[in-house]
């Protein structure tokens, strides 16, 4: 059964998301399905024509409810979002959404024999950057009266599986986060913290690690954003700390 979820129009009027990776697959259809519902976005990416694609789209259907902001997460450094931080502090009251999309796959080899280097690339855009974006806008995201951090993770960040190296355990390391996050912030803030597995999508990423899978075999991205609206809504307001997963919602 598929996950429904009954969004009014517009009921993300007002609400400004941040949304990485939000050039391409999930985080792009995330972003577009964001402001059709009246939401601001902020894209990051690290492909800027791909970016300036995604802002056309969005701008054509929603004038001045889209800016875009290249990055890439292997080489920025803290004072990047630290500079990122204070551009968004200067046309925004406040974040009411952080969306963690972007990630690296990396090599899919034995322990044994993983590249060094791909090791430290892969923990850096899949968590060091996560986690200096996301230190650098909780100030902003405590500014509002119900603001949502989101993790995406993946069913081998809940569970180890051979060959999926770095990747593995940087979604491992981002559910420790989500779960320390998500106990500091529960009293003291309206934000809320959760991680999500998307489960396996049509997506580019999935291609790569799964060459002889049948795409079309596959949910679309599309099919996710029920979920992604929901966990945006007043409605979900009490879900904190967890650790979710998009088939769970579909067999509710």
């Amino acid at each position: 059964m598929t996950f429904t979820y009954d969004a009014k129009e517009n009921f993300l009027e007002s609400k400004t998301f941040l949304i990485t990776g939000a050039s391409d697959g999930i985080g792009k259809t995330c972003a577009k399905t964001y402001a059709d519902y009246g939401a601001t976005v902020i894209l990051l990416g690290r492909d800027q024509k791909k970016l300036e694609q995604v802002y056309d789209e969005i701008e054509k259907s929603h004038p001045g409810k889209v800016i875009i902001h290249p990055v890439d997460f292997k080489t920025a450094s803290l004072e990047d979002f630290k500079l990122l931080a204070d551009s968004l502090n200067e046309q925004f009251e406040c974040l009411d959404g952080l969306i963690h999309n972007a990630a690296l796959l990396g090599a899919r080899t034995p322990i044994e024999f993983y590249p060094a280097q791909e090791w430290a690339d892969v923990m850096q855009v899949n968590v060091n950057a996560v986690f200096q974006l996301t230190q650098t806008l909780l100030p902003a995201l405590a500014k509002s009266a119900d603001a949502r951090v989101l993790f995406i993770s993946s069913s081998v960040g809940r569970v180890g599986r051979a060959f999926w190296g770095a990747y593995a355990v940087s979604k491992f390391a981002l559910e420790g986060l989500m779960q320390t996050l998500a106990d500091e912030v529960e009293n003291t803030t309206s934000i809320r913290v959760n991680s999500l597995n998307p489960g396996g999508t049509r997506t580019n990423m999935r291609r790569d690690a799964f060459p002889a899978e049948n795409p079309e075999t596959l949910p679309t991205a599309e099919s996710l954003m029920p979920v992604y609206l929901y966990l945006m809504s007043k409605e979900a307001q009490t879900i904190h700390g967890q650790a979710l997963n998009v088939r769970d919602f579909e067999a509710l």
